[in-house]
């Protein structure tokens, strides 16, 4: 027989379509559809569609062949990835966490990608409801990941970051220097095809959209390599390696934007890999109201760079205090 589900606190502001998801993993994206489409699911007694946002204490019916269990358990999380997640994180609290995420780790899956953030956030779990991504980085990119352990909690932050009410800052290793110790980029960024088919992302002004990057050299040695906190005001696909680029400063160890890396080549002692940190993320609290400043510490690789050239990874001044929040 069918079963009614109150939907309780961790739920409240939920997608239906997506709260099904995740009470029932084996019901398949078309029988979603059909269940809502028939009235098959029922929320509070009424037709609902898979947008409905839920609503803590409400019920939710679903018919007999969803509510029956189909006996096939859920793969659990090893004792060591859980030690793994949960070494990750620097913030939390009753509506957020905050992980430093290491650089070489996807945050979601994808085409031969099992190994993901997003597949052990089950570790972080709090009787039974795991954490939402908030945004993304870049699988090379380490530093600042916001996660919100309620669907209203990733709502709110989600609206933080449409507003651009949410401050990202993340340090970088340039080579060369940038000519221009500070400024701000602002152009247009398109997908294009790259080298072999490959996807990546290119000025455009015609076709993109438009992108702004506020930049400043934080130690410059002699022209030739450079320390540069990046404050993305946009959030477009690497639009700092594209825009890092445009100025002809590109990233160390960035071979899509910058493929001539023979700064590397030269001092083998340097990591070999994508040097982009997201360092600081700042915001106003979406429940508490308090200013929240969550900064990431360097990881290894990335701190090897900084003793190598006797860059200051202590100096956490703000070069963009004075602008426009």
């Amino acid at each position: 027989m069918a079963e009614n589900i109150i939907v309780d606190d961790m739920d409240d502001g939920q997608r239906l379509d997506r709260w099904l998801k995740k009470k029932f993993p084996d019901l398949g994206f078309a029988q979603t559809q059909k269940l809502l489409r028939t009235g098959q699911v029922r929320v509070d007694g009424k037709r609902s569609k898979g947008d409905t946002r839920l609503v803590s204490g409400q019920s939710v019916r679903v018919p007999p062949q969803v509510a029956q269990p189909t006996g096939q358990k859920k793969k659990r999380l090893s004792p060591r990835a859980i030690e793994y997640i949960r070494s990750m994180v620097i913030y939390e609290d009753e509506h957020l966490i905050a992980l430093n995420k290491p650089a070489g780790i996807a945050v979601q899956g994808g085409s031969k990608i099992t190994h993901h953030i997003d597949g052990m956030l089950d570790g972080l779990a709090v009787d039974g409801h795991k954490p939402h991504l908030v945004h993304r980085l870049d699988k090379e990119t380490s530093g600042v990941l916001l996660l919100a352990r309620t669907p209203k909690a990733a709502k709110k932050m989600g609206d933080l970051f449409k507003g651009r009410e949410i401050r990202k800052y993340y340090w970088a290793i340039t080579v060369p220097s940038p000519t221009i110790h500070h400024g701000k980029i602002s152009s247009a960024v398109a997908k294009v095809a790259g080298r072999g088919g490959e996807r990546m992302m290119a000025v455009d002004d015609d076709s993109g959209k438009g992108a702004v990057t506020y930049y400043s050299v934080m130690e410059d040695l002699n022209g030739k390599v450079a320390w540069v906190v990046f404050w993305p005001r946009t959030g477009r696909m690497h639009q700092i390696r594209v825009h890092a680029a445009q100025i002809n400063c590109p990233l160390m160890g960035d071979y899509k934007y910058g493929p001539d890396q023979s700064f590397l080549e030269e001092n083998p002692a340097l990591p070999d890999t994508l040097h982009l940190h997201a360092r600081r993320v700042i915001f106003r609290h979406p429940f508490a109201g308090m200013r929240v400043d969550i900064t990431a510490p360097l990881d290894e690789e990335m701190q090897e760079t900084f003793d190598f050239f006797h860059f200051d990874a202590n100096n956490d001044t703000d070069p963009f205090e004075e602008l426009e929040k």
